[in-house]
């Protein structure tokens, strides 16, 4: 692992030994260069740019780590306009004990996603926290978990025992949890910005002598509660949660969306039984010459109206529950316009989770790699039916990787089930698709399929025999998918590239695929917790939520950069080891929920860590 109190190039070292045949092709598919060419030009490489850019970004980023407790918190100050919540100490403490990176932008998700609540007053924040279905409780450094559900389910069990390796240094708090793969909070983009500019109105640096650093705590709000509760009269907050499987979920994200977006004004599909609107036209403005420059706007589906029609979050998601009150509520991931706080995903947490992470072994040597890419998992991703599957986004990136699929829409301009397009050739001057090989390119290297094909409704499934194994598939997507053998994970790690694609939330594989000496190959329309410290082009690299960019990537890559695509596994990996661990998530989880509790708070202008003023202002 690189040491980041080195010299910054020993960080970030190249392996530079030729890979490549004396014709310029990748050993073992036998295609030669795709870019006719493309070493005659001084022109370079649009993932050359991006690298470059990115690695120069993130050396500088890394120019700002805070090493003493007077830096963090001036920097913290500089950043956040207003003190440090009470208990910054302790915290910081804690980060420089277990070696921890302090970067204080790594911290910006926190802030994006408190910063709202200070646009409501903390009786009422405390009063729609209470009685959610899942709650966390922290009371006196204790940790209880409070549920309506007959077991409490992986998640908030999860969740609760990191909280208790916390709990004796933050103060009583209740914890409601998203226990759901979909995120539910979606507050109207108008009402977000009153109460965001209401944060900003409030920014201040109490002056030493009024700050105080003890916190109210609960304990007037639990007596209030029994004493309600046995008068039979509690005052219950109402999320008004919207269900049901007829409802449109784009109808109600689009209010998220900023006034003048695309996606504002343009309402759901009436019905999903009509051709895919593929993008088409210019690559997006968040793209530099094709490929993701830009990934947080690359997420953003208030300006990709297309993804209504292209992602099963919009298609028709397997479950649903949403607000557009703004209510505290916690969970794993969400879409940038959700108002929900992040915290790690529960399958981050868990070891013992095989499925997601292949065990401690995250793969051998680099040069001991397949030239190939591979994907296993099941169509999931919304409710797949006979009139929209061809819509959701996990089978058109199925399809977008598979050669016979791939080779009949060079036939005939569109794939055999219609799940894609193919972009023009001279987008991403492709020689193979101008040859009409592309299909044949494809098969070459990728590996991909899924192991079990949901069905909507359950009869529609075709059972058959393999052996002793029963098999299912089901019907009306049987002529265009079959069945792909399982591959463990731990086998994945075998193939030097692995794409990472959103099922009905974010993928809980990513972590994995981060501290592998594979190369992940990421595309969301979800944030996590850890997006302000990972970097695209340096930890991983960005591919398009269309996925019309996969095969130039594939191509650069493939054909003479395999020094490139190792640099960035080894460098992620060495990352993903020093600010993915177990206690960064801690450490993360930790400081939100100092600001949580200070936000909640009656006294929260007047609290404030500022014990490193006392010398400076007395």
């Amino acid at each position: 692992m690189f040491s980041l109190n080195g010299p910054i190039h020993n960080a970030f070292g190249w392996n530079q030994q030729k890979e490549t045949s004396d014709d310029g092709s990748r050993p073992g598919h036998g295609f030669g260069r795709s870019r006719p060419g493309a070493n005659d030009t001084n022109e370079s490489h649009p993932i050359d740019d991006l690298i470059d850019e990115a690695q120069s970004a993130f050396r500088q980023l890394l120019g700002k780590r805070s090493v003493t407790l007077e830096q963090a918190a001036w920097r913290y100050r500089e950043r956040r306009g207003r003190h440090p919540p009470p208990g910054f100490d302790a915290w910081f403490a804690a980060a420089v004990a277990s070696d921890a990176v302090v970067v204080e932008e790594f911290f910006d998700r926190i802030h994006h996603d408190i910063n709202p609540l200070w646009g409501l007053e903390p009786a009422d924040l405390r009063r729609r926290t209470g009685h959610q279905a899942s709650v966390i409780r922290v009371r006196a450094g204790n940790v209880q978990i409070d549920t309506d559900l007959e077991e409490p389910p992986h998640r908030l069990r999860q969740w609760a025992k990191l909280v208790a390796e916390m709990s004796p240094h933050i103060p009583d708090l209740d914890m409601p949890v998203n226990t759901m793969d979909e995120s539910r909070v979606l507050v109207p983009w108008e009402q977000v910005d009153e109460y965001v500019a209401a944060e900003k109105r409030s920014r201040l640096f109490q002056p030493v002598h009024d700050a105080i650093s003890e916190y109210s705590g609960l304990a007037a709000d639990d007596a209030a509660a029994e004493a309600a509760a046995a008068a039979a009269a509690a005052d219950k907050y109402d999320p008004h949660w919207i269900g049901g499987e007829v409802t449109k979920y784009w109808d109600h994200f689009r209010v998220a969306c900023p006034p003048g977006s695309p996606a504002r004004n343009l309402s759901a599909l009436s019905s999903f039984n009509v051709p895919v609107d593929y993008p088409s036209g210019p690559p997006p403005g968040y793209t530099y010459r094709g490929y993701v420059r830009n990934f947080t706007a690359s997420q953003d589906a208030c300006f990709q109206p297309h993804l209504r029609g292209m992602h099963g979050t919009f298609v028709e998601s397997i479950s649903m529950s949403t607000t557009h009150d703004m209510v505290p509520l916690f969970g794993e991931c969400k879409l940038p316009q959700n108002n929900e706080l992040l915290i790690p995903g529960a399958v981050y947490l868990d070891d013992d989770l095989t499925t997601y992470s292949g065990g401690k072994a995250r793969g051998g040597p680099w040069r001991q790699k397949k030239d190939g890419l591979v994907w296993r998992g099941v169509s999931s991703g919304a409710r797949n039916k006979r009139h929209n599957w061809w819509h959701i986004h996990r089978h058109r990136f199925v399809q977008m990787l598979n050669g016979t699929a791939i080779s009949a829409a060079e036939v005939n301009g569109t794939s055999q089930a219609k799940t894609f397009s193919l972009v023009p050739p001279d987008v991403y001057d492709l020689g193979v698709q101008v040859q009409g090989r592309l299909g044949e390119w494809v098969s070459s290297f990728a590996d991909v399929g899924f192991v079990d094909i949901l069905c909507d409704p359950p009869d529609f499934y075709h059972h058959w025999w393999k052996g002793k194994q029963r098999q299912k598939t089901c019907r009306f997507v049987a002529p265009y998918y079959s069945v792909a053998d399982e591959l463990p994970m731990a086998k994945q790690y075998a193939f030097k590239f692995l794409p990472d694609v959103d099922g009905n939330s974010f993928s809980g594989r990513y972590r994995a695929f981060l501290l592998s000496t594979s190369l992940p190959l990421k595309s969301t329309i979800y944030a996590e917790w850890h997006d302000s410290r990972l970097f695209p082009w340096v930890h991983f690299v960005p591919f398009d939520n269309s996925y019309m960019d996969i095969y130039g990537i594939m191509d650069y890559f493939l054909d003479g950069h395999d020094a490139e695509a190792e640099r960035i596994a080894d460098e992620g990996k060495a990352w993903a080891e020093s600010v993915l661990r177990r206690e960064d998530m801690r450490l993360y989880v930790w400081r939100l929920l100092l600001e949580y509790a200070r936000v909640m708070d009656d006294n929260r202008d007047r609290l404030a860590f500022v014990d490193d003023w006392r010398g400076l202002t007395n």
